[in-house]
């Protein structure tokens, strides 16, 4: 089942991608992003509304807080430097380099998390890597 919402991630990132890059013509990127992330924000809260799962919210650790909000930090500042790079760059170009993100995420996990890493994981993100700096140079 989690390959279903991580195909909808990347349907949705894909659109992202489109519609900001028409979006963004002759817009100062950071209010653009501020824009998005209103939008974003009200859709989240609809959704945490609809499903009744605003009580959650008084469960939550310092831990949990903690790192929810350094998310939320990183999720900004990559909105941030992703609408820029769109300005600046071609969807084709900018897309897939983001998509680096996902190989630095495999090292992350290992360094940080202790998650195991295989052949495979390991295969796939030095092709992604490599795909990147095919991209750039």
């Amino acid at each position: 089942m989690w390959w279903i919402y991580a195909l909808l991630s990347a349907l949705f990132a894909a659109l992202t991608a489109i519609f900001a890059k028409i979006g963004i013509k002759g817009v100062d990127t950071d209010l653009a992003t501020a824009i998005r992330t209103v939008v974003v924000l009200i859709l989240a809260w609809g959704i945490v509304l609809f499903k009744g799962s605003s009580q959650g919210i008084t469960g939550l650790t310092k831990i949990n807080w903690t790192f929810l909000v350094l998310s939320g930090c990183a999720t900004g500042l990559s909105w941030i430097c992703y609408f820029k790079a769109l300005q600046l760059g071609k969807v084709s170009q900018v897309a897939p380099v983001d998509k680096l993100s996902v190989a630095i995420a495999i090292v992350l996990a290992v360094v940080f998390l202790g998650e195991p890493i295989t052949f495979k994981t390991a295969a796939g993100a030095l092709l992604i890597i490599a795909g990147t700096f095919v991209l750039i140079f």
